[in-house]
């Protein structure tokens, strides 16, 4: 019978690293929420990625929208091209903090594009906030805790 390979050990900064590189190369995570006791998932494309928080535009017409209002508990998954994952357990909440709405609106030309305005009342932006990192290499098999501050 063979041997499945021995994963290797990373130090906590190589794991914040690691898991970060996947955000970057993978971009487009699928977001999970509770629909009362049914899972959904989707996938989302953030609007800003600072360090593990991630910020995601959502529109307040979207199912999601009442998901995350009765639940924000949250979870984001990346995948990348080596089938490397990193998976983000998060607790959602909306962005009302000005400047920041500001930085957000003015580094993303498709919010600006389809929303028109900042100010539009459909425009909701979420700051999801992880308690819990975890990064996994494709082949193995096994999660790792990463520091949420190395």
């Amino acid at each position: 019978m063979p041997v499945p390979p021995k994963p290797p050990s990373f130090t906590p900064e190589e794991l914040v690293q690691r898991a970060q590189g996947v955000i970057k190369s993978a971009r487009f995570p699928q977001l999970a929420s509770m629909d009362g006791d049914q899972p959904r998932l989707r996938p989302v494309s953030p609007v800003k990625v600072d360090g593990f928080t991630i910020y995601v535009a959502n529109l307040r017409a979207y199912h999601k929208t009442v998901e995350i209002a009765a639940n924000p508990k949250v979870e984001l998954c990346y995948i990348d091209d080596h089938h490397d994952q990193v998976r983000l357990t998060c607790v959602a909440s909306i962005v009302t903090e000005r400047p920041l709405l500001q930085s957000i609106w003015d580094s993303n030309p498709l919010l600006r594009q389809y929303l028109g305005s900042i100010d539009n009342p459909s425009l909701i932006i979420y700051r999801l906030e992880p308690n819990r990192v975890r990064y996994m290499q494709e082949w193995a098999l096994e999660y790792y805790e990463v520091p949420l501050s190395a």
